[in-house]
């Protein structure tokens, strides 16, 4: 009986959404939905950015990085929770359920470190205009995101290897409807202590770090528009932040939620309704945010609409 006890664990069940049959397909339409506008969205930023000249700078290369990760982030996810919802049995392999919590952090966390690296760049853009461009080069650029991605992959890589050196040999129903640290680690049948506290520490260290460099810039971006002598140049300085700190607010605010609270042996509707949104409402809110606040995207989508309707027009 023990041996049988002790055989590891090859696969994982899903508790899943909900088992209300009633909200099964209300939700399987919403999420859907949500899906679909935040690929169709992120992907719509991507495309614009490439085929438009004048977002060719700093500040649009790493909103299409952005865009890039929350494409990635959603389909990470959301289409095995979406199909789960009708299955009758809500299964995921020992390997895929590795894979997703290891890109689930660290896509995670390279937005976190994405958002510090964009807020940077708009202090530069404020506080030191004249050498924006000298400071902001094409090379250094690139080297912030590569820093960004090595990162949130590597922080990723350490508790993925520590939760799944973990022996699994009893239960193995997740209580939720994705492969998460917590609810993996309840299912052990090993002593979790120092993988618990070591994974809360990166995680914990790694997130506060990129957040008070985010409320640092922002410190010195208001300080130095608050000098301004022109209105005008306030609004403007403003504008260019507002859509970066609506996106970088509703990212934590999200984050903060869903991991900055005590531990609990049960994972209730209210985590999961928090999951959702955090899986699949802010990769879908952020190109729309950055939509409807940015002028030079609302701009250059107006031009690509009408290139593409006189070139219509023309051909027939």
């Amino acid at each position: 009986m023990d041996i049988m006890n002790r055989t590891q664990v090859t696969m994982f069940v899903f508790s899943g959404l909900t088992n209300n049959e009633k909200l099964i397909p209300f939700l399987f339409v919403f999420l859907l939905l949500l899906y679909l506008m935040a690929i169709v969205g992120n992907i719509g930023i991507i495309t614009l950015i490439c085929n438009t000249s004048r977002l060719h700078s700093p500040m649009y290369y790493f909103l299409g990085f952005l865009s890039l990760i929350d494409v990635f982030y959603s389909s990470n996810i959301t289409p095995k929770m979406i199909f789960d919802l009708i299955s009758v049995e809500k299964v995921i392999t020992y390997n895929c359920c590795a894979l997703q919590l290891f890109l689930f952090g660290a896509l995670g966390g390279s937005e976190n470190f994405l958002l510090s690296t964009m807020s940077y760049d708009r202090y530069v853009a404020i506080c030191h205009p004249l050498r924006y461009v000298s400071i902001m080069t094409r090379t250094k650029c690139f080297s912030l995101v590569s820093v960004v991605f090595f990162i949130g992959f590597l922080q990723s890589s350490v508790y993925t290897v520590c939760t799944f050196s973990l022996q699994f040999c009893g239960s193995n129903l997740i209580d939720h409807f994705y492969c998460d640290f917590q609810p993996l680690v309840k299912l052990s049948c090993s002593d979790t202590f120092y993988c618990n506290m070591m994974t809360r520490y990166i995680i914990g260290i790694l997130t506060i770090i990129p957040f008070l460099a985010i409320i640092f810039s922002y410190i010195l971006i208001i300080s130095s528009v608050l000098r301004m002598k022109s209105v005008e140049g306030r609004k403007k300085a403003f504008s260019t932040c507002s859509s970066h700190l609506m996106c970088t607010s509703l990212f934590y605010m999200t984050l903060f939620i869903t991991y900055l609270h005590p531990l609990s042996n049960v994972i209730t509707t209210q985590d999961k309704v928090t999951a959702i949104f955090y899986v699949v409402v802010t990769p879908m809110l952020n190109p729309l945010i950055y939509t409807l606040r940015n002028q030079e995207i609302k701009r250059a989508l107006s031009n690509q609409c009408v290139k593409k309707w006189v070139s219509s027009v023309s051909f027939t």
